[in-house]
């Protein structure tokens, strides 16, 4: 569904991935750990889409990022949900409204898909805070509406960042089964991740793969995780 082939990234004149070959496949689960300032959110843009690779090759859904127009890696991205690290939210919007974003800017009426919204609300477990603006938001609150605006579309691959990095353990683990739900809904799931008891808890539950970005290289994790 994603490949990377050999690829490499450099910013501000030095590399900072290099020679990165990289598979994911329908319905894996993917953990990417590493250093600050290893590369791991620039891997994941790499991912979806939003850099292009500085050498080798990105294929998403089988289509090279470098013969595609932007319309072309933006039509393609729908299939792709992706949480932020840092979640984004329109104040003066409800958090149904911030939800429903991408359906509006895909031209879709949604009016139409009301039902979706509240059933995707109460899997997150907001359907009480439907109508609250984003500064009323917890910060566990927060993410859970980041990863319902990330799905909304249903996308076949689901990449997040850092998704439980401001939130304290039982959260963390909650958003952590959402992500294990989806991906035994037959999603493909990529999250980048320093908490180690977050995929120690993954692995009980899923067979999740580990990924460490070291020396500008991906690595498979050793067993020691």
């Amino acid at each position: 569904m994603i490949e990377l082939d050999k690829v490499a990234h450099s910013y501000g004149g030095g590399e900072l991935l290099s020679d990165i070959t990289l598979r994911l496949a329908h319905g894996s689960f993917h953990f990417l750990t590493g250093p600050s300032g290893a590369g791991k959110t620039t891997l994941l843009k790499l991912c979806y889409g939003d850099l292009m690779p500085s050498a080798g090759h990105v294929r998403l859904f089988e289509q090279d990022v470098r013969n595609m127009s932007r319309d072309e890696v933006a039509r393609i991205r729908r299939r792709i949900g992706v949480v932020h690290q840092d979640c984004q939210f329109l104040d003066h919007l409800s958090l149904a409204e911030n939800v429903m974003l991408p359906l509006v800017v895909a031209g879709k009426d949604p009016a139409e898909e009301e039902q979706n919204l509240a059933d995707l609300l109460g899997w997150v477990g907001l359907a009480k805070q439907a109508h609250s603006l984003p500064p009323e938001l917890s910060g566990g609150e927060r993410q859970r509406a980041a990863l319902a605006r990330a799905v909304i579309m249903s996308p076949d691959v689901i990449i997040a960042d850092e998704p439980t990095g401001n939130v304290d353990w039982d959260m963390s683990l909650r958003i952590l089964q959402l992500l294990v739900e989806l991906n035994k809904m037959g999603k493909t799931i990529l999250i980048a991740t320093h908490d180690l008891n977050l995929i120690r808890a993954a692995k009980a539950q899923v067979a999740a793969r580990v990924l460490r970005i070291k020396d500008r290289r991906v690595q498979l994790a050793g067993a020691d995780l």
